[in-house]
Formats: C-alpha cells, sequence, structure tokens
C-alpha cells in the first residue's frame, strides 16, 4: 500500500508539470489518482496503440478536427488530462479481469470490455459508457460532455465501497448514483442509471452475507430503488402499476417510507396530485426536495 501511495505521489506531481502528458500504463493506480481527483478514468487495451488510432473532437471554434492518433496528438493529451485520467492497460490484465465480470454482466457490457474502443471507468473499474457507439470515429468532445463526471457528490460511497464490498456499500452507491443523475448532462441519464444498476444487481448479490431474517427487507429495498430507476427514466405510470401490485401484508416497516416516497413522487409525476397528497405527511423533507427533483424531470 505504502508503495502505491508513493507512486500515486509521484504521478501527481509528474501530471501537475507542463511536459507530462503521457497516458499511465498502470490501472491500480490511475484508479487511485482518479479518486483523489474526482475523475473517471480513460481507458483502452494496451494492443490499440500499435496502431493508429483516429478521432475526432471539437476545437475552440465548435469546429470538428480530425486527430490523426490519439496516443501521439499534443493537443488532444492536455484535453484528455483535464477531465480524465488515462490508462493503457496491459493485455496480461484481460483474463483476471474478465473472471471478475464474467457472469455478473450483459453480453452488451462484455462486449464493450472486449473490443478496442474508449471506456470510461469509475475507480471501481465499472464501464460507464458501455452503451456509447459510433460506425464513425470516437468524437473526444462527445465523451467528455457525457462523461467527464465529478465525482465528488458519489466520493464517500466510491470509498465506502472500494473499502469493503457488502450489501450497504453496494446499495447506497447505486442510490447516490441516481440521485447524482438527476444532476447531469440528460443524454447520459440513462446511462448513469445503468451505472447505478451495476451496483444494484452486485448489492442483490450480496443480501446473503447480511443476517438470515433480513434477507426479505433488504431485496424489498432493492426492488424499491429499482422503481425509482424507472422515475429517472421518466415512467411514473410503470412505478405505480408495480407499487399497487405490493400486498400489505408483504410491506416490511423499514421500507414503508420508501415506499410513500414513490407513491408520492409518481402520482405528482403523472399529473395526479389528489392520489399523491395522501402519502406527503410519511415523507422526510430531505426526502420532498428529491421528490420535487424527479417530479421536475418527468414534467
Amino acid at each position: 500500500m505504502k508503495n502505491v501511495l508513493l507512486k500515486l505521489l509521484l504521478v501527481v506531481l509528474m501530471v501537475n508539470t507542463a511536459s507530462a502528458q503521457e497516458w499511465m500504463t498502470n490501472l491500480e493506480i490511475a484508479q487511485a489518482l482518479a479518486k483523489v481527483q474526482n475523475k473517471m478514468v480513460l481507458m483502452v487495451w494496451e494492443e490499440t496503440t500499435t496502431y493508429q488510432y483516429p478521432v475526432v473532437a471539437k476545437d475552440e471554434s465548435g469546429r470538428t478536427i480530425f486527430i490523426n492518433n490519439l496516443f501521439e496528438d499534443e493537443n488532444v493529451s492536455p484535453l484528455i488530462w483535464e477531465h480524465f485520467v488515462p490508462v493503457i492497460v496491459s493485455e496480461y490484465n484481460y483474463a483476471d479481469w474478465y473472471e471478475e465480470i464474467k457472469g455478473k454482466r450483459s453480453q452488451k457490457y462484455i462486449d464493450k470490455f472486449n473490443d478496442d474502443s474508449i471506456k470510461i471507468l469509475d475507480i471501481n473499474g465499472n464501464i460507464l459508457n458501455v452503451n456509447y457507439y459510433t460506425e464513425d470515429f470516437q468524437n473526444i468532445s462527445t465523451l467528455i460532455e457525457r462523461y467527464a463526471v465529478n465525482t465528488s457528490y458519489i466520493a464517500q460511497e466510491l470509498k465506502d465501497y472500494k473499502n469493503g464490498e457488502n450489501f450497504y456499500s453496494a446499495y447506497f452507491l447505486s442510490s447516490k448514483l441516481l440521485d447524482l443523475s438527476l444532476y447531469l448532462n440528460k443524454d447520459s441519464r440513462a446511462e448513469i442509471v445503468e451505472w447505478s444498476n451495476l451496483y444494484l444487481e452486485e448489492a442483490e448479490r450480496l443480501i446473503k452475507g447480511e443476517e438470515q431474517n433480513e434477507h426479505n427487507a433488504l431485496q424489498q429495498r432493492c426492488d424499491l430503488l429499482e422503481l425509482q430507476q424507472e422515475l429517472v427514466l421518466k415512467r411514473p405510470r410503470k412505478v405505480i402499476r408495480q407499487l399497487k401490485r405490493l400486498k400489505d401484508e408483504e410491506i416490511v416497516d423499514s421500507n414503508k417510507a420508501f415506499i410513500a416516497f414513490l407513491y408520492y413522487t409518481a402520482y405528482r409525476s403523472a399529473d395526479k396530485s389528489e392520489d399523491a397528497e395522501p402519502w406527503k405527511s410519511q415523507i422526510s423533507s430531505v426526502n420532498l426536495k428529491k421528490a420535487q427533483l424527479l417530479i421536475n424531470l418527468n414534467r
């Protein structure tokens, strides 16, 4: 650990100099630097550096310019470093990394993991830009606009998950990512929801590590957070239908406030204020503010 910290300190000093614009080659250190700088990691497989890698970007005048090789251009490198921590990952890391995600990710995610395109990762190695694909050249400006997330808002949750993967660290990170999505570019909101869902799925897998008598309550909490995802995706009527399927005897006491929040927010989002009003008194002032953000989103 000390060696990693020493290397990271050296990297930070190097990055702060004008001459240091080369990509990093150690994923662990890149993730540590991203953690310190509240940035995402921009990653490519090492094999892609063995040939010309053309991309496009917008210049200061807004014109699209062609860049012959992503890894050698002196103008695009500072731009990438400003918004991400770029790293080239050795093919030797592939097998171990693949084993970590095999059976836990969609085929679409695995395909993105395998291909030669640019991947935007969080500090835990999860890919954000799974849905970003173009048959033309990849656009660095678009990647910045959509995925240069300032992670300070979720820094504590990212840290907690990295320090200990359990149900609660995964669940709270998933929940906080949904909150973050309300403040970000609408073009990337659906992908933020998918990013959140990666941790929600992980939380569900980790339920078995908690006390047996808590399993039903924790699974129900995950199901309710999944309904909150639908509100972010502007599907309030679907949320109402799903909530109405819940039987009173199935509702765990600890989740009743969450259900009230979802009912209130979904009804208000669907322009059914009269139906929403009875639920309002059961919601905290903090969650009322969150509800209003979701309601505004659904207008």
